[in-house]
C-alpha cells in the first residue's frame, strides 16, 4: 500500500470543491452511492458519473453517461472501477476534465501505469484509499 501524509491528503480535502464519482450506483447500500453521499454532506459538490444511471437526478444533480458531459470544474475524480479499468478512466479524465487536480482510486483499485500517466500529466494520485475513512480521521 502506498504511504501517504496526512498532511498531503488533508490538502487535498482543502484544495477540493467538485468530486466527479465514477462508477457511481444508486443503490444506497454500495460504497459508490454513500461515499458519495458523505462527501456531498460535508459540502462537497458532487457528481454522480454511471452511463446506467444517466439523467436520473441525486444530490441536486444529473447523473452524467461519462466524464465529456460534465461541463464545469472538477476537482477531484473519485474512481470506484475495478483497477484494469482505470487506464480508461484516467486517459477519459485527462482529456475531458481540464481543472482535475486529483484522481483518488478507491480502496483495492489501484494501477500504476496509470497512475503514472496521471502524474506526467501534473495531476495527484492517491490508490487504494476511501476519503469515507481518510476525512474523518484526519478532520475528526
Amino acid at each position: 500500500m502506498e504511504s501517504y501524509s496526512d498532511e498531503f491528503l488533508r490538502d487535498i480535502f482543502t484544495q477540493t470543491k467538485t468530486i466527479a464519482v465514477v462508477g457511481f450506483s444508486m443503490n444506497p447500500a454500495r460504497a459508490s452511492h454513500y461515499v458519495a453521499a458523505y462527501l456531498h454532506d460535508l459540502g462537497f459538490r458532487v457528481i454522480p458519473v454511471n452511463p446506467g444511471h444517466v439523467g436520473k437526478e441525486v444530490f441536486g444533480t444529473i447523473i452524467r453517461a461519462s466524464l465529456a458531459e460534465i461541463d464545469e470544474p472538477v476537482h477531484m475524480l473519485d474512481v470506484f472501477r475495478r483497477s484494469d479499468a482505470v487506464p480508461e478512466v484516467v486517459d477519459d479524465a485527462l482529456e475531458n476534465l481540464p481543472d482535475l487536480q486529483v484522481i483518488w482510486m478507491q480502496l483495492g483499485v489501484m494501477h500504476e501505469k496509470a497512475a503514472a500517466v496521471a502524474r506526467a500529466a501534473g495531476k495527484t494520485v492517491v490508490m487504494n484509499r476511501c476519503p469515507k475513512i481518510e476525512y474523518p480521521r484526519l478532520f475528526g
